[in-house]
């Protein structure tokens, strides 16, 4: 998807991880991601710069949809569709 679907996505849950490093971010994505249902929008806010792989490599490795990255001033945002 491109960053204009990205952000015209109807999200479900946003995880604010910002602040936080390696693995911070991914163990808060994979704390909510069972609060929502399958096929629901989840987005992960995060500054830390390895995110931007550990999940869409955690979700290739669960069964989620890994949608894209919008990188914005000082932080990512990661979005993914629950499997």
């Amino acid at each position: 998807m491109n960053a204009s679907e990205l952000k015209n996505l109807n999200v479900n849950k946003t995880v604010d991880a910002r602040g936080t490093s390696c693995p911070g971010p991914l163990l808060e994505a994979k704390k909510v991601i069972g609060t929502i249902a399958s096929g629901e929008i989840m987005e992960v806010l995060s500054s830390d710069e390895g995110t931007k792989v550990d999940i869409p490599k955690w979700c290739n490795k669960q069964g989620h949809e890994y949608l894209g990255t919008i990188e914005e001033n000082g932080y990512f945002r990661i979005f993914l569709k629950k499997g």
